[in-house]
């Protein structure tokens, strides 16, 4: 019953002594859903498995009978739902079945001195209990580990029924050593229990940590904690933070830590901190990436404003009389690497940009002319609709003032006022439009995502959601 219960943790995961930046929590919602799905997963299995053989001997007073149960196959499975809740003494998962009713059928063979039989048998367990706790844990390498640590298991009684064979002989001594095939099936029940464990936590060590995510940046995603269990919900801390692959730099900042709220009526949510966009963006920064070189054709045909000394001269009325009809270019670059903040309602981005102007000489070289400094703050408005996260731009603020000149000072107000409303009137609808239309959230490999809902709090985004398991698929 164990590996039904983890299950719903596969699909979450991905997945130091600092702060977590990315929280996943698995609500007692999110728990009995997992057990509910996982209740009909686990009786399809059980009715495609084969047991181990069963060998031993009984002393029936006129000597040893030597007998082998084997090809033991579950023909049909009364499995009763679960009970499946947080156990914080171990921090982890208790699981506990009662009244399992199992049919079986198999073949029987035996020896007793050179005599030789065999047949076939018919079984069924009644009244099988079985309790069993698995403890989570961090790996030294941040992989989230599981092992089980303890297992019990009862079988209420067992009846054989033989055929074939000398059967009607061997029938009435069925009560010799029926406790010892009990023992076994018990034994047997918690070694398969252990033995899923272990199968989850091979997988579990398997699944990586850190992966690239283009050719720029990689993600961590380790633990930077053992998992945190209460009686309502498990929480799991992830690092959450991107790097250079070239460099691989630490930010000059760090990831604060944040409280994800109380969501019983969702299965689970994810804490996203602003650290990991900011990572991500120091990332970029930090690699030289945050810069472009503009020149006229790569502005519109439409724009009446282009990118020569002529045109200019609108702003900067002595750039035309010493440098008459020459093309420009921009050099646009960050001069700090642009921040994130969450907010209540709200994300913020600010930015620092410094814009270095030349005029370009008939032979191609490139005279300095002015250098601007450009900062601008961004509002982001983000929600979940129909499925897909979708979202809204507007501009807070915009300020163009000058930092050097070769051509003599000169006031930027209406540079300033003309950019700001080509943002307005230009950039924004473009970008709210793309926005408006939204992306799809993320299909799991066994799961979706529905009913998802996300809210913006001071520092950290969070995204409350329900699964529903696809049916169409299969765990392997």
């Amino acid at each position: 019953m164990l590996p039904a219960v983890i299950a719903l943790l596969m699909l979450l995961s991905c997945t130091s002594g600092q702060k977590p930046a990315i929280q996943v929590i698995l609500t007692n919602k999110g728990l009995q859903y997992g057990k509910h799905t996982g209740t009909g997963l686990v009786q399809e299995k059980l009715e495609n498995i084969t047991l181990p053989d069963i060998s031993g001997e009984i002393n029936i007073k006129i000597g040893k009978v030597h007998y082998t149960l084997s090809g033991i196959a579950v023909k049909q499975c009364d499995l009763p739902e679960p009970s499946v809740q947080f156990f914080q003494d171990a921090t982890g998962f208790k699981t506990s079945s009662s009244g399992l009713n199992v049919a079986l059928a198999g073949e029987w063979r035996t020896r007793f001195g050179a005599i030789h039989d065999g047949g076939s048998f018919d079984m069924v367990m009644f009244g099988v209990d079985v309790t069993s706790v698995v403890e989570l844990g961090k790996a030294p390498d941040g992989h989230l580990s599981i092992t089980s640590i303890s297992c019990d298991a009862l079988v209420g009684d067992v009846n054989i029924h033989f055929h074939g064979g000398a059967s009607f002989i061997f029938q009435p001594f069925v009560h010799y050593f029926k406790g010892r095939i009990r023992n076994e099936i018990e034994s047997g029940i918690c070694s398969a229990v252990h033995g899923s464990v272990d199968k989850l936590e091979r997988h579990l060590q398997a699944m990586n940590v850190s992966f690239d995510v283009n050719e720029v940046l990689s993600l961590d995603l380790p633990l930077t904690d053992i998992p945190l269990i209460d009686a309502s919900r498990l929480n799991l801390g992830l690092k959450g933070e991107f790097y250079s692959i070239r460099s691989h730099k630490e930010p000059p900042f760090k990831a604060q830590p944040f409280t994800m709220p109380e969501q019983p009526d969702y299965m689970l949510a994810v804490g996203l901190s602003d650290f990991t966009l900011n990572s991500a963006s120091y990332g970029y920064y930090s690699d030289g990436l945050l810069q472009i070189v503009i020149n006229d054709s790569m502005i519109p045909s439409i724009s009446p404003i282009r990118l020569n000394t002529t045109s200019m001269g609108v702003f900067i009325p002595q750039l035309p009389k010493k440098f008459p009809g020459l093309l420009m270019s921009l050099q646009v670059y960050a001069r700090e690497a642009p921040m994130f903040s969450f907010q209540p309602g709200a994300a913020k981005l600010s930015s620092q940009v410094d814009v270095k102007a030349f005029a370009i000489e008939p032979n191609g070289t490139q005279v300095p002319l002015f250098k601007l400094n450009v900062d601008s703050k961004f509002s982001t408005k983000l929600w979940i609709s129909g499925g897909s996260l979708k979202g809204s731009v507007t501009m807070d603020n915009f300020t163009v003032t000058l930092a050097a000149s070769e051509v003599g000072d000169f006031k930027t107000d209406a540079l300033e006022r003309s950019v700001r409303m080509a943002i307005k009137v230009v950039v924004l609808p473009k970008v709210n439009n793309k926005l408006g239309k939204g992306w799809i959230l993320p299909r799991m490999k066994h799961a979706q995502l529905v009913n998802s809902v996300l809210k913006m709090e001071e520092g950290f985004l969070a995204v409350s959601s329900d699964v529903e398991v696809l049916l169409t698929d299969r765990f392997n």
